[in-house]
């Protein structure tokens, strides 16, 4: 890879964490960085600087991904510049926009950095391609300026009568050598024998079938080898006499790149499909471990909508040997599969400890240490956690880096809410956490609302949130039994034809009256 050229990247996203992320990244890897934090700073950065590749976020203010890449795209220029677009919109409609927009690839967030990293080195030797051709067409401009193409005249009789000293490179004769010789002495079978048929039909009143246009031929040197030429015919009236001039030209740099293009596209589709195979596997089994039988108790109603192919928000429930009952709701950092991949401890750890009536303060400190000692830097997992007594009435709940648990009433009016007093799990050790729970009774029939920030944070069109208010009025106007219902079309009204950004999560959990 060393002999790779290292690139110019314009980077572009308004969330700054991702861009810092983007930025080291691409000069670990040898490249440089320019940064953009919405699309009209990627538009004036891009005439600024001149980059050789731009990974474009899509949702952004000011001006979206889409807009500035068509607008990069109305810019003159005479290169190409590869853009791929990076986004958690994943839909196949999200993906025709970006490519009809001027996009050229798309790679889904959150990033998996392996596929970023080939996929740039896919473009490195696209671009080192496309500097070969821009190279050869540089010296084929060159050679024409100084007449240095092969240039042939023929007459009707397919004789060559007049050539420049450039068919020595070209063809390995000298000019001299050519003079008075068939022209067909420079093409390869099935041209060879034909060639002369051609000239007959045009003079005798046939169809010009390459006077005045280019085209591609294979062409013939004196050793017998042969290569790919593009040809230009032109006809001429010398002292009423046909001519006709000939100016070939060496295209097999251009052909050998244009394979290599192709090669490399096939490349890049069966990594992508061998991709494709390893999801489905894997969500086979984050999905076995997810959708467990246990979630089927009377007392649950639950709503899992991630925002990519995987989800990064799970839940669980269960029944201890007691008959207590356990729940949990769990918000890993990211989308997509590695953010599923960091919850599967979570799940694990639950489903073994809870059914044995393990304290939330063990039960919370083991997923957690696992979570400290198993995921790299920066991966954490939100959690809230919650063990009811039915029998008793009574409750406890602990929350780290989650949103507020609500307790509401029989006509879903908050009765009184638990705040998270902690951070995510993942990030210290266990010894450095408050482990206690917040113990809670309920007097009349009662429900808890979990949900994820997913949930209060889903933008409209015009970036307006779905916020708190809108949950509770829409869990206030149902009854019991419809409220999972009830918020899921309210979501669905607020969103309109826009879709959530993240993950949404709703767990309801029934506190009977005894």
């Amino acid at each position: 890879m060393d002999d790779l050229p290292k690139l110019k990247v314009l980077t572009v996203d308004d969330n700054r964490t991702n861009l810092q992320i983007l930025q080291v990244f691409l000069k670990k890897l040898g490249h440089e960085a320019i940064a953009a934090e919405d699309g009209a700073q990627a538009l004036a950065k891009y005439e600024e600087h001149h980059p050789d590749l731009v990974l474009m976020d899509i949702m952004m203010p000011v001006m979206d991904g889409l807009e500035a890449t068509r607008r990069i795209r109305a810019l003159p220029s005479d290169r190409w510049v590869p853009i791929i677009f990076l986004s958690a919109l994943d839909r196949d409609e999200n993906l025709v926009g970006g490519l009809e927009a001027g996009g050229d690839d798309y790679l889904s967030k959150p990033l998996n950095f392996v596929v970023l990293e080939a996929k740039m080195r896919s473009m490195q030797r696209t671009l080192m391609m496309q500097q070969q051709v821009a190279d050869s067409l540089r010296r084929l401009q060159t050679i024409s300026d100084n007449v240095l193409e092969a240039i042939i005249t023929i007459g009707t009789d397919a004789v060559i009568v007049n050539c420049n000293r450039a068919v020595e490179l070209l063809f390995g004769w000298k000019p001299a050598e050519l003079l008075g010789q068939n022209v067909n002495v420079l093409c390869p079978e099935p041209y060879h024998s034909e060639h002369d048929s051609y000239i007959r039909d045009y003079v005798d009143g046939g169809p010009p079938r390459i006077i005045g246009t280019s085209r591609e031929i294979p062409a013939r040197r004196r050793d017998g080898s042969t290569f790919a030429a593009e040809l230009t015919v032109s006809e001429v009236r010398l002292e009423h006499k046909r001519m006709f001039i000939g100016v070939i030209r060496d295209i097999s740099d251009r052909k050998r790149s244009e394979l290599l293009l192709k090669e490399n596209a096939d490349r890049l589709q069966a990594y992508h499909d061998s991709t494709e195979s390893e999801n489905l596997l894997a969500r086979a089994l984050i999905d076995r471990q997810l959708m467990r039988k246990e979630l089927d108790d009377p007392l649950i109603d639950y709503w899992l909508t991630p925002a990519a192919n995987f989800s990064g928000d799970v839940l669980a429930a269960c029944r201890s040997k007691s008959g207590n009952l356990y729940a949990l709701l769990a918000d890993a950092t990211g989308h997509g599969l590695t953010a599923a991949i960091s919850t599967v401890p979570v799940l694990t750890l639950f489903y073994r400890m809870a059914p044995m009536d393990t304290p939330l303060p063990v039960l919370v400190g083991e997923i957690n240490q696992q979570l400290r000692d198993s995921m790299p830097i920066g991966r954490f997992v939100g959690l809230s956690v919650v063990k009811i007594d039915t029998q008793a009435h009574v409750g406890e709940v602990w929350i780290g880096g989650m949103p507020d648990v609500l307790l509401v009433n029989e006509f879903g009016s908050e009765i009184c809410r638990f705040s998270s007093k902690e951070l995510p799990l993942g990030i210290v050790d266990s010894t450095e956490i408050d482990l206690s729970p917040i113990s809670f009774e309920w007097h009349q029939a009662s429900q808890l609302v979990l949900f994820s920030d997913g949930l209060l944070e889903a933008e409209n069109s015009t970036g307006e949130q779905f916020g708190e208010k809108r949950l509770m009025t829409a869990l206030s106007g149902a009854q019991h039994g419809g409220r999972r219902d009830a918020v899921q079309a309210a979501l669905a009204e607020h969103l309109g034809q826009a879709q959530a950004q993240d993950d949404v999560s709703l767990l309801l959990l029934s506190c009977p009256a005894g």
